[in-house]
């Protein structure tokens, strides 16, 4: 009876332990498949998230620097706002994070004769320093941006709107020029009157002359045409329809150069020019009538002969007498955008759905 109940107990035993067994395996089995569906779902919803975009784009650009209508980093001239045009390509890396590309080409200009206020204490002194430029702008820029409002699908379900921020890195190419007076100091004519000059390969503070060391902006060294920018900006993109948005944005390009008008640093004595066209784009004071500031008299040698030339003390009463420009402070420009894009969602293939 005994050993008949022993062996009972052992197979209700192994009986309970094979079902424990079971349902433990089975349990890690149903638990492995539901990872691999999550996995793939998790996957499968990245993907979504994920798409490119191309498109174009209208610009208006401004600049803040040397030749803005008063010594501030948030002076600038809006009547002198340029159009610009450029190519996007956008990829999208998922729900609120996005890498932008841009190749954009426009213009910046500055005049002290537009902007300065001559009847103001400031403007004055930058109404008879007269300088002028443009400057041609042709920019790569890549951009990360980040959404406000997450798209939660594929591109097909993404949001209606959505503000967002960005910055990133630009490089630039530029070119400063100016146009040419009718005469040169000595008042002879000017046989290139009216032509856009290149202002760089001229020097106009003294970059290729021969200067000594009491001179001013002893030491100077020519300015690059290739420089670099940081942009920050913020913006808004609108759905429409299935593939395009519409992108509208403000950014600053934060640069490293104080040459985008080729107005930095100190007047130079014109007789370390031998040029009469350098000396007349780096000296334009005499242009325009005085305005009622202090004078100087010098003699000058210009087109080979030695002229005497009643030159204004600099240019501004909130720096030293011979500033030209303030080198503490780099140029800024900024760049109002509409984008228009279409989702391509793969390069080379159709649209899925």
């Amino acid at each position: 009876m005994i050993k008949k109940f022993r062996f009972a107990l052992m197979l209700f035993s192994v009986i309970i332990f094979t079902q424990d067994a079971f349902a433990q395996f089975k349990g890690a089995r149903n638990i492995k498949r539901y990872n691999s569906v999550y996995k793939k779902k998790r996957k499968r919803l990245v993907r979504e998230n994920t798409y490119t975009a191309v498109g174009l784009s209208i610009n208006a650009l401004n600049y803040y620097g040397d030749l803005a209508p008063f010594p501030s980093k948030a002076s600038t001239d809006i009547d002198l706002t340029n159009p610009g045009f450029g190519i996007t390509f956008v990829h999208r890396y998922g729900p609120r994070y996005t890498f932008v590309a841009e190749l954009l080409m426009g213009q910046l200009e500055g005049s002290d004769a537009a902007s300065a206020d001559g009847t103001s204490s400031e403007g004055k002194y930058r109404k008879q320093r007269n300088a002028s430029f443009r400057n041609p702008i042709q920019e790569i820029t890549a951009l990360a941006v980040f959404d406000l409002f997450q798209n939660k699908t594929d591109y097909r379900n993404r949001v209606n709107w959505t503000p967002y921020i960005f910055t990133g890195f630009t490089v630039f190419n530029h070119n400063p020029q100016a146009q040419a007076p009718v005469t040169f100091l000595d008042g002879t004519s000017n046989p290139r009157a009216g032509e856009w000059i290149d202002l760089q390969p001229l020097g106009t503070e003294g970059q290729y002359a021969s200067l000594l060391p009491t001179d001013a902006n002893y030491g100077i060294k020519p300015y690059s045409l290739t420089q670099v920018a940081i942009p920050f900006g913020i913006g808004a993109r609108i759905r429409i329809g299935e593939y395009f948005d519409i992108w509208a944005d403000m950014s600053m390009r934060f640069t490293f150069t104080d040459y985008l008008d080729d107005v930095s640093r100190n007047y130079v004595d014109l007789n370390r020019f031998k040029d009469p066209l350098t000396q007349a784009l780096s000296y334009r004071s005499n242009e325009i009538p005085n305005v009622g500031l202090s004078t100087r008299t010098e003699n000058v040698l210009v087109n080979g002969q030695m002229k005497s030339l009643s030159l204004v003390n600099g240019y501004g009463s909130e720096y030293a007498t011979n500033i030209r420009g303030n080198a503490k402070q780099n140029d800024i420009y900024t760049v109002a955008s509409i984008k228009l894009t279409y989702i391509i969602t793969r390069l080379g293939k159709a649209k899925h759905r």
